[in-house]
């Protein structure tokens, strides 16, 4: 199995701490389930996607569901891992290779928020799309309000395109989404033409590597994490 280093920083205790970027895959539902419980907090505010997951039949469901997505070639799913232990994860939640568009989703859980690890797993993703696939526009979809995830996608670059007013229905309340977005060439000129992953293995190039869009049935901004 790949492991994608996100680098190794001093956390809150200031320690040292290793991070990798792996591939989520439905033998490891036991442990995504764990994870989740850890992540409902910073996550259901803003998506269904820990409500997915509420025992191991859904959480293997739900990690099937991206199996099924990378097949088809249309999305893809990878875990964060922090001193090992699955702590979020980011996704390709619309990839379609045929008209070069995708979109990119992410979740962290609260213990380890702080350290950028969505900022440098997200850059790893846009790598991938970019200089692996060829794919030309990257998305960022996140309610208006979670202003953490709207950081996140300053700081990897993109523009904000717009806001869809009260286009996504949750829990019964109307929020705005705000559409972010990097072109191939702002990227390419962004990242000095080169692939920050040329010298180490991938996520395209993982077989067993799972995928994604759904996370459930919702159809709204996944961006939640920092």
């Amino acid at each position: 199995m790949f492991a994608i280093s996100l680098g190794d920083g001093p956390g809150e205790d200031r320690g040292e701490h290793r991070a990798e970027l792996r591939p989520l895959e439905v033998w490891q539902a036991e442990e995504f389930l764990t994870h989740m419980d850890r992540a409902r907090e910073l996550v259901d505010p803003w998506i269904p996607f820990a409500a997915a997951a509420t025992d191991l039949d859904s959480a293997r469901a739900l990690l099937q569901r991206y199996a099924d997505k990378q097949a088809a070639d249309t999305g893809r799913l990878y875990g964060i891992w922090l001193d090992g232990t699955l702590v979020g994860g980011v996704l390709f939640r619309i990839f379609d290779a045929q008209s070069g568009n995708c979109e990119i989703g992410v979740w962290l859980e609260p213990a380890a928020q702080g350290r950028g690890l969505i900022t440098r797993a997200a850059e790893r993703l846009i790598d991938w799309a970019v200089y692996e696939r060829g794919m030309h526009r990257v998305e960022w979809d996140a309610s208006a309000a979670n202003t953490r995830s709207i950081a996140v996608a300053k700081r990897l670059g993109m523009t904000r395109d717009g806001v869809l007013r009260q286009n996504y229905l949750y829990r019964g309340v109307r929020h705005d989404s705000e559409i972010w977005s990097v072109l191939a060439p702002e990227w390419r000129a962004r990242t000095g033409g080169e692939h920050r992953s040329q010298k180490a293995s991938h996520p395209g190039r993982h077989e067993g590597s799972p995928p994604g869009r759904q996370e459930g049935s919702h159809p709204g901004p996944l961006a939640c994490g920092t």
